[in-house]
């Protein structure tokens, strides 16, 4: 019995000790959480401010960084109907929602200082894209961007398209006079895009050694019915003397195109009046298969809303903006330029 009472001791002990010695283990470390994404998707929001949604050029650009926005970020999309203070409280409503990126297509480039210091102040990045802001205004922060196209580029182009025209057509010189008689149709005043195609387009004509003479001038505003109102009064004030159309872009081309059917071109008898546009949009496109429209330059809808969109995302994502990681070139550390490109029957695939 007493040895039956010492082992009994003896097994206690033991377990008594094994329990002490695993309590005294260090605790195994827990297993690590599953990582969080930085930034998911889903809570990535970019406020994009659009100058005004019925710009037909701007519609394609739209659409497109709504679409590239699938998957990598939400959008909120504004229309600023082309008034800059609407633009000033809808950028207000975007800070105060705390958005983590804006892209903004400003109404008046001049006035992209105002949204700018706004976004600094909030520490919200941000893209324009469409309408270049004043270059000391792009020097103010390490975190603003721009997407768009040289316009020089396109008003050389345009005219480019008018040269060859009028060098392999000798009856476009109506009166045989030796000097291009044109018309132009201008954007809204002071915008650069309007201001640098109209300089640009006719210093490429007359730098191909073409006399021209401006026979009248007005601004559309970038708008198809108010083209084609300014063509029409055109066409009254100086019926016969005009031999081509220039417009900044295909809007006001098409308008000016209307009121030239109205007055008896492009029908059955032949009679034919050179116009010329910028954008490639679709209704441009059309209008150069049916012969109605000499030419067109490609302003790339897709690739300015790509670039915008992919722009956006990086810099929500609290990254700084690269070619590996955006897609496209940037220039100076803040610019990405997308080229332009003539667009004529023979290559209209191009633009499609």
């Amino acid at each position: 019995m007493k040895t039956f009472k010492s082992l009994m001791t003896i097994v206690a002990l033991v377990m008594v000790a094994s329990i002490l010695l695993v309590a005294c283990q260090p605790a195994a470390p827990a297993a690590p959480a599953a990582a969080e994404p930085a930034a998911a998707a889903k809570d990535l929001v970019a406020g994009v401010a659009v100058y005004k949604f019925d710009d037909t050029f701007m519609t394609a650009v739209r659409n497109t960084i709504t679409a590239e926005a699938e998957g990598k970020i939400k959008v909120e999309m504004v229309d600023s109907q082309n008034a800059q203070a609407t633009q000033n409280d809808q950028v207000d409503l975007f800070v105060s929602k705390g958005v983590n990126a804006l892209a903004i297509n400003p109404v008046d480039r001049t006035a992209a200082s105002v949204i700018l210091d706004k976004a600094k102040a909030a520490g919200i990045p941000i893209v324009f894209f469409n309408r270049e802001p004043l270059a000391e205004d792009m020097a103010k922060w390490d975190k603003v961007y721009y997407v768009g196209a040289i316009a020089q580029q396109s008003g050389t182009m345009e005219g480019q398209i008018l040269v060859d025209y009028w060098k392999a057509h000798p009856e476009a010189d109506l009166n045989g006079d030796g000097v291009m008689q044109y018309v132009m149709l201008k954007g809204e005043p002071g915008h650069q895009d309007a201001e640098m195609r109209t300089e640009y387009s006719i210093k490429a004509i007359t730098d191909a050694g073409i006399k021209v003479e401006k026979v009248a001038e007005d601004t559309g505003m970038w708008d198809r019915v108010k083209g084609q109102e300014k063509m029409a009064a055109f066409l009254a004030a100086n019926e016969g003397k005009i031999e081509a159309v220039l417009a900044n872009n295909d809007d006001m081309a098409l308008g000016a195109i209307e009121a030239l059917k109205a007055a008896g071109y492009f029908g059955a008898d032949k009679k034919f009046m050179p116009v010329v546009g910028v954008d490639a949009t679709a209704p441009a496109l059309a209008a150069l298969k049916d012969g109605t429209l000499l030419g067109t330059v490609l302003n790339d809808a897709k690739n300015q809303g790509k670039a915008t969109l992919m722009l956006t995302y990086v810099l929500a994502k609290g990254e700084t903006p690269t070619k590996d990681n955006t897609g496209y070139e940037i220039t100076d550390g803040k610019y990405v330029w997308v080229d332009y490109k003539m667009i004529l029957l023979d290559n209209i695939a191009d633009a499609e």
